[in-house]
């Protein structure tokens, strides 16, 4: 039986264009250690593992006449070097010149007669660090078989660079009549999806989105709010080509801080410091603000179920996303009652009798955080950006050091993708004592990310020496 696309990966491959790509990155950065970490450690080190994810050396190959959804097929001119690439930045480059490389990478769309993934080595960096940069596509990865390529190739303990052997071989690729046959059998059995097909690649999917949403089984559950229209503003325009990416290194232990003093959750704690960096900007772009006045936010967060299954191997294995709609009160001045009000909106969610699994997630190989923010884009590229202003993924991450080889990652940056008609994807992670909040904003819309990124960390400390 052909592998084919589920209708959900479908999706992502149907509703992409110039202006939205949809992949996920990250971008990581190490220290280097003393015996060194270049670009053929690197290059090793990604081949070492390929083995665990077959789907890194597949292709999406299009059925004739779009008769059934695309198959992945081995890419039998599989090309590692073209998937992991080298860079630079004039050294000693800043963190500046890295977002603005960052920015300029996101906006390209991968090239979809490869497999759908690439790497960034990026050298020159000041204080003698190396920056990963990675690229995959949504359609790639579902948390079960196929997990995002960073989390891959980090360990708890460095380890020392071996040579792989690589023993892999492409199966041959399918022709044109058995791609045609195989769909042709599928159709007898199930006519219906004969249509279904032939309308989304036809770019129909403004029709077709909505019930690829009901096949996201282990990604992302039913919202749990009424999906009336988000408020309209600045945030929810048709974005553009370009992209333009900020971050903010900020230390958990402040987070645990304003839990302690004011209640709630840490994921409470950092969507009030969102909030009130977004009241600020939208105060600094001239909005007229009320006291009622709100942004929904769609928060992807990862949930496991009571008498699910335990992880296994490096999967996420009855787990899954769920998406939650929350209004922020942009328009509430006393960034406590903004806690407050964002701590009552994920009640819900906190007495529905699914536990947020940030312990159990600690417990997978490997940085899941990664995967998570990846799973956490498909869940909000498969609802209708009508309904959210804006996404926010906040995924915990391990509170011990990670390493790339020998080389100790440092910070780790979500890069979360934009969807149509939004200029803005927050990214959160949680590692080894500090947050990382990634920014990914549009071009023409958002070109002052940079200061709203500014905002995030006043914000915090805002409540920080809040009292009542």
């Amino acid at each position: 039986m052909p592998d084919r696309l589920s209708a959900l990966d479908a999706s992502f491959l149907y509703l992409e264009d110039s202006a939205t790509p949809m992949h996920v990155g990250g971008v990581a950065v190490f220290e280097r250690p003393r015996a060194g970490f270049s670009y053929e450690d690197l290059l090793a080190l990604v081949a070492q593992r390929l083995a665990f994810l077959p789907r890194y050396r597949q292709r999406v190959l299009t059925v004739p006449g779009h008769l059934a959804r695309p198959v992945w097929v081995d890419d039998v001119d599989f090309d590692l070097n073209y998937h992991v690439r080298r860079s630079a930045l004039p050294a000693p480059g800043s963190d500046e010149q890295l977002f603005d490389l960052v920015a300029r990478l996101m906006s390209r769309r991968l090239a979809p007669e490869r497999p759908l993934w690439e790497a960034y080595f990026v050298e020159g960096l000041a204080g003698d660090r190396v920056a990963l940069v990675t690229k995959t596509h949504q359609s790639v990865v579902d948390g079960v078989g196929t997990i995002e390529i960073g989390q891959l190739i980090l360990d708890t303990a460095p380890q020392e660079p071996e040579q792989p052997e690589d023993t892999w071989a492409p199966r041959r690729q399918p022709s044109r009549s058995q791609l045609m046959l195989d769909a042709v059998s599928e159709t007898v059995q199930r006519p219906g999806e004969l249509v279904e097909n032939v309308r989304s690649a036809a770019a129909d999917v403004v029709a077709t989105a909505g019930k690829f949403s009901d096949t996201l089984g282990g990604v992302a559950s039913a919202l749990r709010t009424m999906a009336r229209p988000a408020p309209s503003g600045p945030l929810n325009v048709p974005v553009s080509g370009g992209r333009v990416f900020a971050t903010v290194r900020t230390r958990l232990a402040d987070y645990r801080k304003v839990r302690a003093d004011h209640g709630g959750t840490v994921n409470d704690v950092v969507l009030a410091a969102i909030t009130g960096a977004l009241r600020e900007w939208l105060l600094s772009r001239g909005a007229a603000l009320t006291p009622v006045t709100t942004l929904r936010a769609l928060v992807p967060m990862a949930v496991r179920d009571a008498d699910a299954a335990e992880y296994s191997g490096v999967g996420l294995v009855g787990n899954q996303v769920d998406a939650y709609l929350v209004d922020l009160p942009v328009g509430e001045p006393n960034p406590v009652l903004r806690l407050q009000h964002i701590g009552h909106a994920m009640v819900e969610h906190l007495d529905s009798g699914r536990s947020v699994a940030a312990r159990a997630l600690l417990r997978v190989g490997g940085f899941a955080p990664a995967t998570l923010h990846s799973l956490g884009a498909r869940a909000a590229g498969s609802f209708s950006d009508r309904i959210f202003n804006l996404v926010i993924t906040n995924s915990p991450g391990p509170q011990e050091p990670l390493y790339a080889g020998q080389a100790k990652m440092t910070e780790m940056y979500p890069v979360i993708p934009l969807v149509r008609n939004q200029a803005l994807a927050i990214g959160v992670t949680s590692y080894h004592g500090g947050v990382y909040f990634g920014l990914n904003g549009d071009r023409k819309a958002l070109s002052d990310v940079d200061v709203l990124a500014g905002m995030i960390e006043e914000s915090l400390e805002e409540l920080k020496g809040a009292h009542w």
